[in-house]
C-alpha cells in the first residue's frame, strides 16, 4: 500500500548559493557580468578564429570548437540562475531539471575531451614538429573534435539515464543552484549505489583519462622545451602551453572534486562554491587567457577593430 499511494515529482526546488535576499541581489549581478563575459568573449574567439585566415591552424580550430562548447556551457545553467535570484521560490520542472543535467554533463563532458586533445595538439607541435602537418591533418582535427562531442552525449546519456532511472517520491528540495547528478541522488527514493558507481566509472573515463593523456603531453613537452638552445622558443612553448594548462587546473582541479568524491559525501555550501569553477567561471576564463596571452589572437582582434 505505501508504493501506491506515493506520486513521483513533478517539479523540483533549488535553494541557490544564498538565502539572504540582498546577497542575492549582489550575486545577480555578479553573475549576469560573468555571463555576459562569457558571450562576448567566446563570441569573439569564435569570430576570429572563423574570418582571420592566419587562426586557420588546428590550435586555433580546437579553440573555436572550445569556446563554442563553453558558451552552450555556459547557457546551460547562468539563465535560469539568474532568474532564481530574483524570486522567492526557485522551482524547476522533473523535465527541464533533466534537460538542463543532460545538456550540462554533454558540454562539461565534451570540454573535458576537448581540452585532452588540445594538450595533445600541443603535444605534437613541439615533440614532432616535422610531421605536425601530417599527424594533425585537417581529417585528423574534424574526427578528434567528433570523437569529444561524441564521448560527452554518451557520458551524458549513461549518467542522465543511470540518474532519472530512480524514483523520485520524497524530498523535492535540492541544495544545490542547478542540477546535477550528486545533487539530484540524494533525493532518490531508492538505493543509489549502482547509479553512484556508474557515474564514478564515466568520472574515471572523461576525467582521469584525459588527465592522465595532459600529464603525458606535458611531461614531453617539458622534456623537450628543456632541451632547447633558443630562448626565445622556451618562451613562446611556455606561453602558449601556458594558457591551456591553466585552463586544466581550474577546470579538472574542481570537476575531479566534486565527482570523485566518496558516494556518502553530502552537498555543503562549500561544494556548491566549488562546483562554481568548472560550470561558470571556466567557461569566462578560457576566452580571456587564450587571447590575452597570445599574440595571434591579440593581432586578430586589433586587425578586425581596424576595419
Amino acid at each position: 500500500m505505501g508504493d501506491e499511494n506515493k506520486t513521483y515529482l513533478t517539479e523540483f526546488i533549488l535553494l541557490g548559493l544564498s538565502s539572504d535576499y540582498q546577497i542575492q541581489i549582489l550575486l545577480f549581478v555578479v553573475f549576469l557580468t560573468i555571463y555576459l563575459l562569457t558571450v562576448f568573449g567566446n563570441l569573439l574567439i569564435v569570430l576570429l578564429t572563423h574570418i582571420d585566415s592566419r587562426l586557420n591552424t588546428p590550435m586555433y580550430f580546437f579553440l573555436k570548437n572550445l569556446s563554442f562548447t563553453d558558451l552552450c556551457f555556459s547557457t546551460t545553467i547562468v539563465p535560469k540562475m539568474l532568474i532564481h535570484f530574483l524570486v522567492i521560490r526557485k522551482t524547476i520542472s522533473f523535465t527541464g531539471c533533466s534537460i538542463q543535467m543532460f545538456f550540462f554533463l554533454v558540454m562539461g563532458c565534451t570540454e573535458s575531451s576537448l581540452l585532452a586533445v588540445m594538450s595533445y595538439d600541443r603535444y605534437v607541435a613541439v615533440c614532432k614538429p616535422l610531421y605536425y602537418s601530417i599527424i594533425m591533418s585537417q581529417r585528423v582535427c574534424v574526427l578528434l573534435v567528433i570523437g569529444s562531442w561524441a564521448s560527452g552525449t554518451f557520458v551524458s546519456l549513461v549518467d542522465t539515464t543511470f540518474t532519472l532511472c530512480l524514483p523520485y517520491q520524497g524530498p523535492n528540495v535540492i541544495n544545490h543552484y542547478f542540477c546535477e547528478p550528486p545533487a539530484l541522488l540524494k533525493l532518490a527514493s531508492e538505493e543509489t549505489y549502482k547509479a553512484e558507481m556508474v557515474i564514478f566509472a564515466m568520472g574515471v573515463v572523461i576525467l582521469l583519462g584525459p588527465v592522465s593523456l595532459i600529464l603525458f603531453s606535458y611531461w614531453n613537452i617539458i622534456s623537450t622545451v628543456v632541451q632547447m638552445q633558443s630562448r626565445d622558443g622556451k618562451l613562446k612553448v611556455f606561453s602558449t602551453c601556458g594558457s591551456h594548462f591553466i585552463v586544466v587546473i581550474f577546470f579538472y582541479g574542481s570537476t575531479i572534486f566534486t565527482y570523485m568524491q566518496p558516494s556518502s559525501k553530502k552537498m555543503n555550501e562549500g561544494d556548491k562554491v566549488i562546483s562554481v569553477f568548472y560550470s561558470v567561471i571556466t567557461s569566462m576564463m578560457n576566452p580571456f587567457i587564450y587571447s590575452l596571452r597570445n599574440q595571434d589572437v591579440k593581432e586578430a582582434f586589433r586587425k578586425v577593430l581596424r576595419r
